[in-house]
């Protein structure tokens, strides 16, 4: 009699699952490498809420130019409190960068539809960048144009604005601004243009430092160019509307 035989089946191996998309593991990257900025960011503004900034990446870059160009690399950074930069100074930025600085909560709408309308024309007028703006640029970001470098700077203003407040936002920025070649702050620039302390500063002399802040290389706050003279008259007349600085 023959024999059946029979083979057996094989038993199916499950099908291993698919591995996830691409586009699944680069938005899982993306949100983690997010969530890692918020917290860094965060970090180093509260951190600067309350330590002096000693540098910024502005202060890295002019250096790493002078090295390159082969020019003498001279720095000059002295931090001070707000209490020992003269209140002339600080009625000076306001009168020459931002009228509205202790009103806006960081952006002066009005001055950046007045900086749009102008560049469609044609014309070169101020970016309509506020104290807080210009600030967050620099002690955070990098120079130059782009909207990912602004969308940023937007980012870190209302950090600043909500955390530093006004205050703590002036002292920054008159800490950390360019006032000439290689001189940034108010004590550096006080010193380098007039031989003095940042509180000492007379109106009109700070009338003469703020009138350079458009581009603090190329005019100079002393034996000044008919331009910066006419600067130094509107911001000394637009200081004397200023009134008193309340933070």
């Amino acid at each position: 009699m023959a024999t059946r035989i029979t083979q057996k089946k094989t038993a199916k191996k499950p099908v291993k699952k698919q591995s996830r998309s691409f586009m699944s593991i680069l938005s899982r990257f993306l949100f983690k490498m997010m969530l890692w900025f918020f917290g860094i960011s965060l970090f180093f503004v509260v951190f600067y809420k309350f330590v002096p900034v000693v540098f910024t990446p502005l202060m890295v870059v002019r250096s790493i130019e002078n090295i390159s160009a082969g020019k003498e690399n001279s720095f000059s950074h002295d931090w001070e409190p707000i209490e020992n930069i003269s209140m002339n100074l600080q009625k000076a930025v306001v009168a020459s960068e931002d009228g509205t600085f202790l009103l806006h909560n960081g952006f002066d709408f009005k001055a950046m539809q007045k900086a749009y309308k102008g560049n469609e024309r044609g014309r070169k007028i101020k970016g309509g960048s506020t104290i807080s703006q210009q600030t967050a640029k620099n002690v955070f970001l990098w120079q130059g144009r782009s909207y990912l470098r602004k969308g940023l700077e937007a980012y870190f203003t209302v950090l600043i604005e909500v955390i530093w407040g006004k205050e703590r936002i002036m002292e920054v920025y008159l800490n950390s601004i360019e006032m000439g070649t290689g001189i940034y702050g108010a004590q550096a620039a006080a010193e380098h243009w007039y031989r003095k302390d940042a509180k000492n500063l007379t109106p009109i002399q700070a009338a003469g430092i703020a009138a350079i802040l458009p581009n603090p290389r190329k005019f100079t706050a002393t034996s000044s160019s008919s331009y910066i003279n006419n600067r130094k008259t509107k911001i000394m007349r637009v200081m004397r509307t200023v009134g008193k600085i309340e933070y």
